[in-house]
Formats: C-alpha cells, sequence, structure tokens
C-alpha cells in the first residue's frame, strides 16, 4: 500500500488520459533511463538536480514524479516541489513498477524534438474533421500535453513544417505520420507511440471507421462521424474546434475504457398506460 506522499500505478493509470491527470514528471538519471528509453504517456523528462530551476513551471498544477524505483530521487524532487507549493506526489515503486504491472509505454524514438520552450509542434490542414481533432487529442492526452498545433492551407503544410521545424501529420504525402493503407493516421499513433491498449484499439476502430467511410467497422463510427462533422460547422476557428473536440474524444475514451457494458433501457410501457 501506498503511503500518503504516494502514488499507486494502478490509481495513476485511471487518471492518464484524462483532463485531471497531473504533470507527470521523470527525473530518472541519464544511465536507468538509457536501459530502457520509454517514457510513461504524459510525461516529461526533467532533470533532478536543477528542481529548483523548473520547478515553476508546475505551479498551478499538482504532480506525480517518476524515478527509477520511487526513492530518494522523486521523494527529494517531490519534497521540493511542495516546498515551492506545487502539490506532488511520487509514483509508488518507479518506473520499474508501472512497467511490471505490463502498462503502456511511450518510446522517446517516437517523438519529435521538442521546441526551446519544451513542447512539440505539429502541422497540418486547416478545417479539421476527424483524424486532424482524433491525433491532437491523442498526444495532448499520452504524448505531450504541452503540444502546440499549426493548421494551415494543405498546399503550405510540408513547407512550413520544414520552415518552422514543426512534425507534419495527416496530409496526402509520404510522411511517417499519416495513414498506412488500411489504417488512419489516429491507427498509425497508436501503435508508434506503444499506446495499444484494449481500450485505445476500440477507439482507433471507431476512428477509423468515421475517418474513412467504413461505418461499418464499429456501430459508434456513424455517430462519431455526425458530431464531427457537426462542430466543423459550429466552429470557424481551428483552435476553438480542437478544444471543443477534446472534450468529444475525452467521452469517447471514458466509453471505451469504463462504460462499453452499460446499457440504457426505458421501461417497456404496460398495457394500456
Amino acid at each position: 500500500m501506498p503511503s500518503p506522499l504516494e502514488i499507486s500505478p494502478d490509481k495513476l493509470a485511471r487518471l492518464i488520459g484524462t483532463p485531471k491527470c497531473p504533470a507527470l514528471i521523470d527525473v530518472r538519471i541519464g544511465e536507468d533511463f538509457d536501459a530502457d528509453p520509454r517514457l510513461i504517456p504524459g510525461s516529461l523528462r526533467r532533470d533532478y538536480r536543477l528542481v529548483e530551476n523548473w520547478g515553476n513551471d508546475f505551479a498551478g498544477r499538482s504532480a506525480v514524479i517518476i524515478c527509477q524505483r520511487g526513492k530518494k530521487l522523486s521523494h527529494g524532487v517531490a519534497a521540493w516541489l511542495r516546498h515551492a507549493g506545487i502539490p506532488a506526489d511520487v509514483l509508488e515503486g518507479g518506473f520499474e513498477a508501472w512497467v511490471e504491472a505490463g502498462y503502456p509505454a511511450v518510446p522517446v524514438s517516437a517523438l519529435p524534438k521538442r521546441q526551446t520552450d519544451r513542447h512539440t509542434l505539429w502541422v497540418t490542414r486547416a478545417r479539421p474533421k476527424i483524424d486532424r481533432i482524433a491525433c491532437p487529442w491523442l498526444i495532448r492526452r499520452f504524448v505531450d500535453p504541452n503540444a502546440v498545433f499549426l493548421f494551415v492551407a494543405p498546399a503550405e503544410v510540408e513547407a512550413v513544417a520544414d520552415r518552422f521545424d514543426a512534425t507534419p501529420f495527416d496530409i496526402d504525402a509520404p510522411i511517417r505520420w499519416s495513414h498506412r493503407g488500411d489504417l488512419c493516421t489516429f491507427d498509425v499513433m497508436v501503435e508508434e507511440f506503444g499506446l495499444a491498449t484494449e481500450p485505445m484499439l476500440q477507439l482507433a476502430t471507431i476512428v477509423r471507421g468515421a475517418d474513412t467511410s467504413r461505418l461499418d467497422l464499429a456501430p459508434e463510427a456513424a455517430g462519431l462521424l455526425a458530431v464531427s462533422l457537426g462542430l466543423s460547422r459550429m466552429y470557424a476557428d481551428d483552435h476553438e474546434q480542437l478544444q471543443a473536440g477534446m472534450l468529444l474524444y475525452d467521452a469517447f475514451y471514458r466509453w471505451c475504457r469504463d462504460a462499453t457494458g452499460e446499457t440504457h433501457n426505458w421501461p417497456t410501457p404496460k398495457k394500456g398506460a
């Protein structure tokens, strides 16, 4: 059982992917990280020795600190953050316990490089509908909570990516982050980011069905398509639409993870009623 200053891997796993997930800060030393260069989904690497310098980056949020085994490094960093007024817990058992429990981890080799202010930068076509909302949701909830997305004219995506050192996605070109065969871009990201859990694969099927007009893949695909097209008519600003879409995919993910067995049956009316 974790101490009052710790959080168990099981409890943390329930928070990851939700809007209420705390900031996840990986402070493993280089030797431990190099032995397994993956990250707990949504976590950011920081040098424990410089906590006084970067601690204020997380002001106004709670945090979970992750080291290799959940001992001195994470407890020391968490104590520093609490001293600075930032609620901070330690992942019980550290990264090792997370992996041993079978939870997913994101390979660093799949991550684009971060910009100078520590966020990843992505670019895609303007007027998003399905994949171009689903993929940013996946990235912000499971890869980089600070990710920035640029929506530009389709013909300018690759040039903007080159000039602004951004990562292009979901365009009709031979790039890493786009459709592959029958798979949509969301499918590709789920696989390459190591996030292929059962709920996420179910969500990916729904997204693929809606995005590629194969509504037979999942009963929910038609609903996702309808709501996505509706949102695109409601919002002229792509970033406002993305914010609205974040809530949509939060709900779909929680349904896939927690509520697929729940039904809503209205009582049969009595005769003569």
